[in-house]
């Protein structure tokens, strides 16, 4: 990682960020340079490819132009009138690319998958918002040279408390692909339901996969193994990583509503709510469970969630087994028994050949350095930050302010989310925030990993619900990940930003509209079990 954000900051040292305001790609380019005249795509237009792994792509760019643009472009190695031309180069840099454009070819240049893929992402955008002429597209040329900022651009969806299922999830991915976002974390386990099959224990799903945050006896719904499948391939051609989220020991609802033979205990407010360190059956159970899950998702890191623990683990305390496991490793309080618990999951997760990612209060725990992602989302808590750079560990912000998109957005807005004092998560402190101007970030710049937005979905029980709150947002996260802060100009993005809503309606968005507040109204009903 310390490499691509050198090799980043080169790019950056080289090529200033002198990119033409009015260029209207999103995220904004390194560099744009308006070409003469346009490049015209056709049905008499081809798509080529200078390497034969680039066919899953080229497959896609095909698809895209079909779906956004109604024409079909052929894939051949023959010209056509126009050519699409996707080619690898030597670089060092896999998500870099360059693409050149005039009235006869638009070549996509790259070092690795991904930048052809960034590549292929800015022509769509172009295209797409290029005024058609008949069948023909007239795509004004640009060449652009680019980079990201960050290598981590992502989005959390939380699918326990509302399950969106497959055709909703794959939407919230071609947006992704499109903004150039490229890690989806994926939070399948918590108190409502449990949404991932795991063969060994069924009744996970089954029972576990009942009920939601807006009806807790609402049929089991849940993704089988061969809809994880197809899933991690639809995001993969689309150079998306898939992170599975399994949340321990807190979050631990609707696994013990399953197995109750592994529960920690809980609140009245929040019944069932650990998994039990006490008892050493829990260990090899989450075993089984991490074991199918790191078979699943490709990306070798899983995260094990390790948050807000306190809300139910008062029961340790009396916990004849975790009495003894204290007195056993000396464990002083819930805390240190916490620490030991995600200490030794992440062994577990260890020896599967994966990564460990967790929320911030994992920064207590002592674990490798070199295979551990903080998520730092408590904005409140900078000194859980500062333990977490001073740990070695990476780091991915994604603070509550401003990236918990189930905050409302707009004043006007009253069924989402708040912070103490009304603040909430309107797209310009999304647009502005700058990650390495964190104060606890001082000096540790080389440990973010970069930004990621997290849709709780309390108050989330329709996809237009889901739309209201991601659309636009979406946008200026990916611009705030993607371009270095001395580019970007909110007035900027703004107008870029308006040629795109269009595109949100033609793919029946329910977007926001910050041009026009009253245009969609705020979508939902608010709900009255929050956990944070």
């Amino acid at each position: 990682m310390k490499k691509y954000m050198l090799a980043i900051a080169i790019v950056f040292a080289i090529i200033p960020a002198v990119a033409q305001q009015n260029c209207p790609v999103i995220p904004l380019p390194v560099k744009a340079q308006k070409g003469s005249g346009a490049f015209k795509i056709t049905v008499r237009s081809t798509i080529r490819l200078e390497d034969t792994s680039l066919m899953p792509q080229a497959t896609w760019l095909q698809e895209e132009l079909l779906r956004r643009c109604h024409i079909n472009v052929p894939l051949q190695q023959k010209n056509g009138s126009t050519v699409i031309l996707l080619k690898k180069i030597t670089g060092t840099n896999a998500e870099a690319y360059t693409l050149n454009m005039n009235r006869q070819t638009a070549v996509i240049s790259a070092a690795g998958t991904e930048g052809v893929l960034n590549g292929i992402v800015s022509l769509l955008q172009l295209a797409a918002v290029a005024p058609p002429s008949g069948n023909t597209l007239q795509v004004p040329c640009w060449n652009i040279t680019d980079a990201p900022q960050y290598a981590w651009r992502g989005v959390m969806l939380d699918e326990s408390r509302y399950f969106f299922g497959k055709e909703k999830v794959k939407s919230v991915l071609n947006w992704m692909a499109f903004y150039k976002l490229n890690r989806f974390h994926w939070h399948l386990t918590d108190m409502p339901g449990w949404r991932l099959e795991i063969k060994k224990y069924p009744l996970l799903t089954t029972v576990g996969g009942i009920g939601n945050i807006a009806d807790p006896k609402a049929p089991a719904a849940y993704y089988t193994q061969d809809d994880i499948h197809e899933i991690v391939a639809y995001a993969r051609v689309r150079c998306i990583e898939i992170i599975p989220e399994i949340d321990m020991p807190g979050h631990a609802g609707a696994a013990n509503r399953a197995y109750p033979a592994f529960d920690g205990g809980g609140t009245a407010r929040y019944p069932q709510f650990t998994f039990n360190p006490g008892r050493e059956g829990t260990y090899a159970y989450l075993a089984d469970i991490l074991t199918e899950t790191a078979q699943l998702f490709p990306a070798q890191l899983i995260h094990l969630g390790g948050d807000e623990v306190t809300f139910g683990n008062a029961g340790w305390d009396q916990d004849t087994g975790i009495i003894r496991l204290k007195q056993a490793h000396g464990l002083k309080g819930r805390k240190q028994v916490e620490d030991y618990f995600i200490q030794r999951m992440a062994d577990t997760v260890l020896k599967l050949h994966n990564k460990v990612m967790a929320w911030d209060e994992i920064a207590t725990a002592t674990l490798p350095a070199d295979s551990t992602i903080v998520c730092w989302w408590r904005h409140d808590k900078p000194e859980n930050l500062a333990m977490a750079f001073q740990k070695g560990y990476s780091v991915v912000m994604c603070p509550r302010l401003p990236f918990y998109f189930d905050f409302v957005q707009d004043s006007s807005h009253k069924i989402g989310r708040r912070w103490k004092d009304g603040e909430f998560n309107p797209l310009q402190a999304v647009y502005d925030f700058s990650a390495g101007a964190v104060p606890a970030a001082k000096g540790h710049e080389s440990h973010i990993l970069g930004v990621q937005a997290c849709l709780w979905s309390e108050t989330i029980h329709s996809n237009d619900r889901l739309d209201f709150l991601l659309f636009p947002r979406i946008a200026a996260l990916a611009e705030t990940a993607w371009s270095h802060p001395s580019s970007k100009d909110f007035n900027g993005f703004k107008a870029r930003l308006k040629a795109q809503l269009p595109l949100y309606a033609k793919d029946y968005i329910y977007y926001f509209d910050i041009f026009q507040p009253g245009k969609h109204v705020e979508s939902g009903k608010a709900a009255s079990n929050y956990i944070d």
